[in-house]
């Protein structure tokens, strides 16, 4: 799908106020919210009844207030093979990232906290990564996810540091040099050195490359 695309949407989310100022902001950057609802069954139903681009669902809805939104998520997923989702969360839960990114083939997904929809330049055009078949994941989940790892990565500079987190928000080398006020070339040194002492392939695929800075967090 092209990422300049206007999008058919289903949001999922269980608290008026935020549902409706989502619905607002989606539409205000030119996409289409063809179901707002507000539990997970609903987002079932909504997604067979109208096929939409991308689905955005909260992590926690009624009845139990859990995962239920995440597992609607996954099944859907499964159910319907390259779907994208982007999920939304309150907090870090890494099990919850753990288990949305490994549904279907680990494309099209996205995992962030809801602070980043404040953000919202940046929630947009995740979500349209995310729609194109892009993986996106919230730099404090990918700083979660590095202090597990801390013996490893402790080979890694400040600035490497840094430059792995955009990675895992599933940016290209030009958003990271533009992020940090460097040139692409040293880009391309970081993400090397980065590959290197994670003991990782190099890929050129971006998404790839996300994939695989992934796949090492969670192990």
């Amino acid at each position: 799908m092209p990422a300049d695309r206007d999008l058919r949407i289903v949001l999922a989310e269980d608290s008026v106020l935020l549902r409706d100022g989502l619905v607002g902001l989606l539409t205000r950057f030119g996409h289409e919210v063809v179901a707002a609802v507000g539990d997970a069954d609903a987002l079932l139903a909504a997604v067979a009844e109208h096929a939409p681009d991308v689905v955005v669902t909260d992590v926690r809805m009624p009845p139990g207030f859990q995962e239920e939104g995440l597992h609607a998520a996954v099944k859907l997923r499964q159910e319907r093979p390259g779907l994208p989702v982007l999920v939304l969360s309150q907090y870090v839960q890494r099990a919850y990232a753990a288990e949305l990114l490994d549904s279907g083939d680990g494309t099209g997904v996205g995992y962030l906290l809801k602070d980043r929809v404040g953000q919202v330049e940046e929630f947009v055009d995740a979500l349209r990564r995310v729609a194109a078949g892009g993986t996106v994941v919230d730099p404090e989940v990918v700083r979660q996810l590095l202090r597990r790892r801390r013996d490893p990565l402790a080979r890694l500079s400040p600035r490497e540091r840094e430059v792995l987190a955009l990675m895992a928000e599933g940016r290209s080398n030009g958003a990271i040099a533009k992020a940090l006020v460097v040139s692409e070339a040293a880009v391309g040194k970081h993400i090397g050195s980065i590959l290197t002492k994670l003991d990782l392939p190099p890929a050129e695929d971006t998404h790839r490359r996300v994939l695989a800075v992934l796949a090492y967090l969670r192990g």
